[in-house]
């Protein structure tokens, strides 16, 4: 794989710097608002593309791609290098507009999951060509500057996915996290216990599992401060009905957390967790 040049460098940084909040909307060149169906072979390809080069500028790697252009080149018998060389076809097209690469490329990734209902998903690959599923795992609880470590060491790992287990902690830093992991493309896990803010980074993975002996529950979190009114409660609430809308959850389950005492844990079923989307899978061990 190859991209040439240092401007194109500049364009994958500049496509970072944009990923933890592309707006809607396409680049020069972008087939936005058009049905995938409706795409020729060549702009499939350029669909494909873009989505690989998301995945290569958040990791400054190589050796990556996304789960949903791996799918959509085996259904549309698509070669892997013609996907690379398109990809340096358009760093080029782009070389002064990486704001604009980075949104068709997230843009790209959504619409491959339509079309092949895979969930965009980073994808590592050894030397060997065989990919890499190495996974972080964390038991601890959330407390300040949570993400932020587990970020680090995600990187450093070259991780594909979070095994995490806790009693909960910091609102905030567990939707950090949460988002991180969706942004990224990062999956999410657990294999003993998962209660109260644990259940946002949870919520964050792109593919969400569980074990059978898995534990998930959920309460009342405590307000902060500056929600300490009755109206700030419920606005409290209603962000936190927002964010599991974001992710793709079931926001009924926010409703339910909220009905909870704090003292208390509410636990759901695995096929409750499955039905509300808060886990795409539940394995016999990670």
């Amino acid at each position: 794989m190859r991209y040439p040049g240092v401007r194109i460098l500049l364009t994958l940084l500049a496509m970072c710097l944009v990923l933890a909040g592309c707006a809607a909307g396409g680049g020069a060149g972008s087939n936005v608002g058009t049905p995938l169906a409706a795409l020729d072979r060549d702009q499939l390809l350029s669909e494909m593309a873009a989505c690989h080069l998301l995945r290569v500028a958040q990791t400054s790697e190589k050796a990556v791609t996304d789960a949903t252009v791996l799918t959509a080149a085996r259904r549309f018998d698509v070669a892997l290098e013609a996907v690379v060389a398109r990809a340096n076809q358009l760093v080029q097209h782009y070389q002064s507009n990486g704001a604009a690469l980075g949104r068709r490329a997230v843009q790209a990734c959504n619409r491959l999951a339509t079309l092949t209902q895979v969930a965009p998903r980073l994808v590592r690959f050894e030397e060997s060509g065989q990919s890499r599923g190495v996974w972080l795992r964390v038991n601890a609880e959330i407390t300040t500057g949570f993400a932020d470590r587990v970020i680090r060491e995600l990187r450093a790992r070259r991780a594909v996915g979070l095994i995490i287990n806790s009693p909960g902690g910091s609102v905030f830093e567990a939707r950090k996290l949460g988002r991180y992991l969706r942004t990224n493309g990062l999956s999410s896990a657990v294999d003993q216990i998962c209660v109260s803010a644990c259940i946002d980074t949870l919520a964050g993975g792109s593919e969400r599992y569980a074990t059978r002996n898995a534990r998930l529950g959920i309460h009342q979190s405590h307000v902060p401060g500056r929600y300490s009114s009755h109206e700030g409660g419920q606005l409290y609430v209603a962000e936190s009905f927002r964010y599991l809308r974001e992710m793709g959850i079931d926001p009924d389950v926010a409703i339910a957390a909220a009905s909870i005492p704090n003292d208390q844990i509410l636990l759901i079923p695995l096929r409750d967790a499955l039905t509300t989307h808060l886990l795409t899978g539940v394995v016999e061990r990670l």
